[in-house]
């Protein structure tokens, strides 16, 4: 009987870490239909009649929106128990949002429909973030790490094709934005898969008590995380400093060349990921986080004052290795700090405070550039070093 059940114990720990993979290739999936967009959406809103504030409104929005849902959708998640219909309703929405962003002829339809397509992603993240941590719960950053890499090769599979569709087959930015939305339904498929963790337990959480209920330590890091969030503002404003910057003569290339450095960009993003989550695993959360926050903080400055032609390179690789150094380990890092009960609760309230604080991060950083993009990018390099000292020393 012993035997019997642990035999179907190790089948059930096989079972569900399959999850880590399948929801990893749902990411790869909806990471290609969403990089087949992130790369052209601020050009495509310049070409629509938007200027820097409007890409920081946007930027800023898109992250606000998702992440302030995130607290509220993973405590309805852990109050009900149930993972996998969250995870697939937000899958649904992104795609919908998508299809009516590719039908949109103005700066405020682009604004209102890529900022309302992020609604999906505040949906599901909590509860999919769940479902991996319970999937694999003695190696987190090994989990975070594959769904990392799956979702950043999915953005660099998303974003060449979004570069070869401009190249070679001249499509323009509604169409190309049309072909990600349909590939964005297909996430819908390797989700039919996925198993829940059964819970016999009675939770009888409520929303006041599950945030009270969240460590001292994690309210810290939630805190510290705010504060680079501020400094972390749209990925937009890079291309937009890479496109300044070679002023090309040649139209399509001003579009190519910018497409190309954030390419490359994920594909160092993608390649560092599990390595980073391995590592954080052996040495620590807290030391990986540090590292990643100061050297985001160098990357930044370097944007500000060091670019040129051949540096170009090596930032954009740079800006890659450090969002591979903190974006999958934050998750784990309040996975290690929450009890499995509010988890979900827990990475929520993660994300709903670095969605209150990625609004305004953006619109400074818009209203920065007006005066100069050097200004833009020197705050963020300040903040992002103060808060690696700060999770280093508090």
């Amino acid at each position: 009987m012993v035997k019997q059940n642990l035999q179907e114990n190790n089948e059930n720990d096989k079972e569900l870490s399959k999850n880590v993979y399948l929801l990893g290739f749902t990411s790869f999936l909806n990471d290609m239909s969403s990089e087949m967009i992130m790369p052209i959406l601020p050009m495509f809103i310049t070409s629509v009649g938007g200027g820097s504030l409007s890409i920081g409104l946007v930027g800023g929005l898109r992250d606000f929106i998702s992440n302030i849902l995130m607290v509220l959708i993973g405590y309805c998640s852990d109050k009900v128990r149930k993972r996998k219909i969250f995870v697939i309703l937000g899958y649904l929405t992104s795609s919908i949002f998508k299809l009516l962003l590719g039908l949109s002829k103005s700066w405020l339809g682009a604004v209102i429909f890529s900022s309302l397509e992020r609604m999906g992603k505040g949906i599901r993240t909590a509860p999919r973030d769940a479902i991996i941590s319970e999937s694999m719960p003695k190696t987190l950053g090994k989990g975070f790490g594959i769904q990392r890499a799956f979702d950043t090769a999915g953005a660099i599979l998303g974003s060449t094709l979004s570069l070869l569709f401009i190249l070679y087959l001249q499509y323009n930015f509604n169409q190309i934005i049309l072909i990600a939305a349909f590939i964005g339904f297909l996430t819908l498929i390797p989700l039919y898969f996925v198993k829940e963790k059964s819970s016999t337990s009675n939770n009888k959480i409520t929303f006041r008590i599950g945030i009270k209920n969240l460590s001292k330590e994690l309210k810290l890091f939630i805190l510290i995380s705010a504060i680079f969030t501020l400094s972390n503002f749209s990925y937009m404003f890079y291309i937009l400093r890479a496109q300044e910057f070679l002023m090309i003569a040649d139209e399509k290339m001003a579009i190519v060349i910018p497409i190309a450095l954030y390419i490359l960009y994920n594909i160092f993003y993608a390649t560092f990921s599990i390595p980073f989550g391995i590592l954080s695993d052996k040495i620590g959360r807290k030391s990986v986080l540090t590292i990643g926050y100061m050297l985001y903080g160098i990357v930044s400055l370097g944007f500000a004052y060091f670019i040129s032609q051949k540096t170009l390179i090596l930032l954009f690789a740079l800006y890659g290795i450090s969002y591979a150094s903190f974006a999958g380990n934050q998750k784990a890092y309040i996975s290690d700090l929450s009890s499995e009960d509010i988890r979900a609760t827990a990475l929520g309230m993660f994300y709903t405070v670095v969605g209150l604080t990625s609004l305004p991060a953006s619109l400074i950083a818009g209203y920065l550039w007006k005066i100069s993009p050097e200004m833009t990018f020197l705050y963020g390099s300040v903040l992002a070093i103060i808060s690696g000292l700060l999770l280093l020393f508090i």
